[in-house]
């Protein structure tokens, strides 16, 4: 009897937490389709706050997308390589290497953002282009890109396999990919999984680096926001929800199929 009270408390406790986080955004969203968000569903359902987004702030969108896919190829190509040196050397300076990856997660982003612009700001365009942007977002995200990649190949044992490997004739660049990437495929997607995420929502460092003509989608939203635009900027979350749901998905769906090969 104590056991199913328990239970009942412990659902209806979840259910009010899961309520007090989605019934916010579901009520952002709803005024994002609605002709007057104070009067509600009630007033009607129309498209033109969505259609307002995309004709005021679709560059942004655009932009948000190929930064975040940009950032992820950049932190494929260094961050796996060097997780995986990380892994095969076992010294105390890995430590040190993995902490001093971590610095731009434990600054504040404007703090990273403001020593990027002082150390780089005066390199021809770069400051007014996207490229600098994705400096930045490869600065956040790199770190869980290695971190992922890292914890797979430490929890396996690499260098058996690796030994065996290169008795058989193998060289160092097929033991890394006949090796290291099959063994390291579930933490190079859940890697990839956060990348994306953290790219596509990265605002404190964005705001700051950002210019005009390269805003993207976060901090678009926030100008929306500040404007006190609420319909505009709830179809803009509406439009951001679109955007992100189908790369998480798509991202979750790829996991799976590789955790299920043998």
């Amino acid at each position: 009897m104590k056991r199913r009270s328990l239970f009942w408390v412990q659902l209806a406790a979840t259910l009010f937490a899961c309520a007090f986080v989605t019934v916010p955004i579901l009520l952002s969203l709803a005024a994002g389709v609605t002709e007057d968000y104070r009067i509600g569903l009630t007033s009607g359902l129309t498209l033109r706050w969505v259609e307002k987004v995309m004709l005021e702030y679709g560059g942004t969108i655009l932009r948000s997308v190929g930064l975040a896919v940009a950032c992820l190829g950049v932190t494929l190509v260094i961050g796996v390589p060097l997780a995986y040196a990380l892994a095969r050397s076992g010294q105390r300076w890995t430590r040190w290497v993995e902490e001093l990856l971590m610095l731009p997660v434990a600054i504040p982003g404007l703090a990273t953002a403001l020593a990027l612009i002082s150390a780089y700001g005066t390199w021809g365009g770069l400051r007014t282009s996207s490229l600098f942007i994705l400096i930045g977002h490869v600065l956040f995200t790199l770190p869980f890109m290695v971190r992922a990649v890292l914890a797979v190949l430490t929890a396996i044992d690499l260098k058996t396999l690796e030994e065996g490997a290169a008795s058989l004739g193998a060289g160092p660049w097929q033991r890394f990919t006949t090796i290291a990437l099959p063994n390291a495929r579930g933490g190079i997607l859940a890697g990839s999984l956060m990348v994306v995420t953290l790219s596509v929502g990265e605002f404190n460092m964005t705001w700051l680096l950002h210019t005009p003509f390269t805003k993207t989608l976060p901090v678009g939203l926030a100008d929306a926001y500040a404007s006190l635009r609420l319909e505009i900027a709830s179809a803009y979350t509406l439009l951001f929800l679109m955007l992100i749901m189908p790369l998480l998905l798509g991202l979750q769906w790829a996991a799976k199929r590789l955790e299920s090969r043998p």
